[in-house]
C-alpha cells in the first residue's frame, strides 16, 4: 500500500462517527449475550491453538533486518507491527495426544519452511522476546521512532501497513506513546516502540462458555509462576539506554517486555494493559470488552462470510483490550463458535519444544485445576497480581505465594512447581497424553527449576562475562545476541533450551 494511500485509509477512520461506532457495539453485545444464553459457544471438549512470533536478522550480521511481504506470505506467515516481525498462528485442535502432536508438527512444518525461503534472502527468522541489534547503520530510536507526514496523517516508516495502529498515532492516545521502562527512556509519536518485542500465546477454549470465569480466575493464579519460567528480556539494545552498564546489569527486570507493553500502551489516565480482574460471569467478559476505551473506532460491514461478523464491532473493540490474560468469544461460523482464555504474559522461547511446553502446561493446567477444585482458585486477586509483577523482575527468584492442594500458603518454589507440574501432567494425561509425551512437553519447563536457570538469566550471565572480560557493554550485548541465536540456529525446531546449557 502506497504511502498516499494508507494515508487516505486512516484519514478515513480518524473521520469515524464515534457515536454511531458505539451505538453497533451496544446493539451487537446484546445479540452476542442472547447467543451465549442459547449455547452456541459451548463445545464438546477443551481446544488449543497457538499464536508464536518471531523477528527477523541478517544471517551475517545477526542485526535485526526488515522482512519482504511476499515472502511472509509465500510460507502463510501474517504481518506483524514492525516490518522486522512475522507471526504463525497454529490451527485449533482438540487437547488430546494427538491435537498437541498436530501443533507441534503444524510449527515445526511451517517454520522450517519459513526458515528455508528466509535463509535463501539472507535472513533468518528468530524466536526470542526482545531484539538488541538495530539494522545495520541505523540506531534503535531511529528506527523505532522515525515517522514521516502524508497529506497531513503521521506514518510510522518501519510499521507494517497496519491502518488501525498507523491510525493511533494521529489521535490523542499517541500523546502518551513513549517507552518508559528502568534506565530506558524513548520518546515516540507512534505505538512502533512495540515492536521491540515477542512473544507466544497459547489459547485454551473452555467446554462450557459460563465455566469461563473459572478457568479464568485459575488462569490468573498461575500467571505469575509461568511467567517466571518463561522471561527472556533482561536487556534492551544498549544505546537506550540512561543508566550505566553496572546499574542496567543490576536493576534491569527479567522481563522487560512487560515494561515495554505497559508504557507504550498505557495513557496516564486510562491504563489498558494491565493484570485483568476476575470474572464473576461470561457476559461480565462481554461487558468489560465494551466498556474499555475505544482507541480507534472503525464502521465495518457485517458481510463477509464469518458467523461472528454479527459483532464485528465488538470484535474491533478487542483488538485493542490489552490485558495480560483475555477472555475472547468468537468463532467464523456457528459449529465453531467458542469461548477461550489467550494468556499472553509468555515471552517468545528459544525453541519450538519450549513454545508447546508452555502451551501444554497451560493447557494441562487448565484441565486439572478446575477438575480437581484446586484451593489456589480461593487465592486473594492482590496476591495473584503481585506474583504477577514479582515474576516480571525476578523471574524464578521471585518470592511468589502459592495454595497447595491441602490448603495451605507456601513460599517454597519447590513445593509450588511441583505441584504445578503435578496438576500439569494429570491434566494432560486426563486428555489422552501418554505419560511419556506428557513428560517430553513438560521437561523443558521442569529442567529450568531444575537448573535454576532461565533465558532471562543466561542472557544475562552471557553479558555480565563478556562484560567483565572488557567487552564495552554495547558488544557485550551484541555478542550474547549472537550466541542466542547460534543456540538457535541448531535447536530451535527440534533442541529445547535446556540443550543449552
Amino acid at each position: 500500500m502506497a504511502g498516499s494511500e494508507l494515508a487516505a485509509r486512516v484519514q478515513e477512520i480518524l473521520e469515524t462517527d464515534s457515536e454511531e461506532f458505539a451505538d453497533r457495539v451496544e446493539r451487537e453485545v446484546a445479540e452476542l449475550k442472547r447467543e451465549l444464553s442459547d449455547g452456541t459457544f459451548n463445545n464438546p471438549q477443551g481446544v488449543v491453538g497457538l499464536e508464536y512470533e518471531f523477528y527477523a536478522v541478517d544471517a551475517e550480521t545477526d542485526a535485526l533486518a526488515r522482512v519482504p511481504r511476499r515472502l511472509l506470505e509465500y510460507v502463510g506467515f501474517e504481518k506483524e507491527l514492525g516490518l522486522h516481525n512475522a507471526e504463525m498462528q497454529t490451527s485449533p485442535q482438540p487437547l488430546s495426544g494427538y491435537g498437541l502432536r498436530a501443533q507441534e508438527a503444524e510449527v515445526q512444518a511451517r517454520l522450517a519452511a519459513a526458515q528455508r525461503v528466509a535463509v535463501a534472502e539472507g535472513l533468518r527468522l528468530v524466536s526470542d522476546a526482545m531484539w538488541t541489534h538495530p539494522p545495520v547503520g541505523e540506531t534503535p530510536d531511529s528506527y523505532l521512532a522515525d515517522s514521516i507526514e502524508e497529506d497531513g496523517v503521521r506514518l510510522a516508516t518501519n510499521m507494517s501497513n497496519a491502518v488501525r495502529y498507523q491510525a493511533m498515532a494521529n489521535t490523542p492516545f499517541s500523546d502518551d506513546m513513549s517507552l518508559d521502562a528502568p534506565g530506558v527512556r524513548l520518546d515516540a509519536q507512534t505505538v512502533m516502540p512495540e515492536s521491540l518485542i515477542t512473544s507466544i500465546q497459547p489459547h485454551y477454549q473452555v467446554p462450557q462458555a459460563d465455566d469461563l470465569p473459572t478457568y479464568f480466575q485459575y488462569a490468573l493464579r498461575i500467571a505469575g509462576p509461568l511467567l517466571a519460567l518463561g522471561v527472556n528480556s533482561p536487556v534492551f539494545p544498549p544505546q537506550l539506554y540512561v543508566d550505566d552498564p553496572e546499574t542496567v546489569l543490576a536493576n534491569s527486570p527479567d522481563e522487560a517486555r512487560i515494561h515495554v507493553f505497559e508504557s507504550v500502551l498505557n495513557p496516564d489516565d486510562d491504563p489498558k494493559v494491565r493484570f485483568p480482574r476476575d470474572l464473576d460471569t461470561v457476559e461480565d467478559a462481554v461487558d468489560r470488552v465494551a466498556a474499555d476505551t475505544t482507541v480507534v473506532p472503525e464502521l465495518q460491514s457485517r458481510e463477509g462470510g464469518r458467523f461472528d461478523g454479527r459483532f464485528a464491532h465488538y470484535r474491533h473493540k478487542h483488538g485493542s483490550y490489552w490485558r495480560w490474560v483475555r477472555p475472547v468469544i468468537e468463532g467464523a461460523s456457528r459449529s465453531s463458535a467458542n469461548a477461550r482464555i489467550e494468556f499472553r504474559p509468555i515471552a517468545g522461547q528459544p525453541t519450538v519444544r519450549d513454545s508447546i511446553g508452555f502451551l501444554a502446561a497451560f493447557a494441562g493446567l487448565m484441565e486439572s485445576l478446575t477438575r480437581f477444585e484446586h484451593p489456589v482458585y480461593g487465592q486473594s486477586w492482590e496476591t495473584a497480581e503481585a506474583n504477577f509483577y514479582a515474576a516480571a523482575v525476578d523471574g524464578l527468584d521471585a518470592d511468589l505465594r502459592w495454595i497447595t492442594a491441602d490448603g495451605d500458603e507456601t513460599t517454597d518454589p519447590d513445593v509450588l512447581y511441583s505441584e504445578l507440574f503435578e496438576y500439569a501432567r494429570d491434566g494432560l494425561e486426563a486428555r489422552g497424553v501418554t505419560p511419556e509425551d506428557a513428560n517430553r512437553y513438560l521437561r523443558p519447563l521442569r529442567e529450568r527449576v531444575d537448573r535454576e536457570v532461565t533465558p532471562a538469566s543466561w542472557k544475562r550471565r552471557e553479558v555480565r562475562e563478556r562484560f567483565d572480560a572488557g567487552e564495552p557493554f554495547t558488544e557485550a550485548v551484541w555478542g550474547m545476541q549472537a550466541e542466542y541465536i547460534r543456540n538457535q540456529r541448531d535447536t530451535l525446531v527440534d533442541g529445547c533450551f535446556a540443550d543449552w546449557l
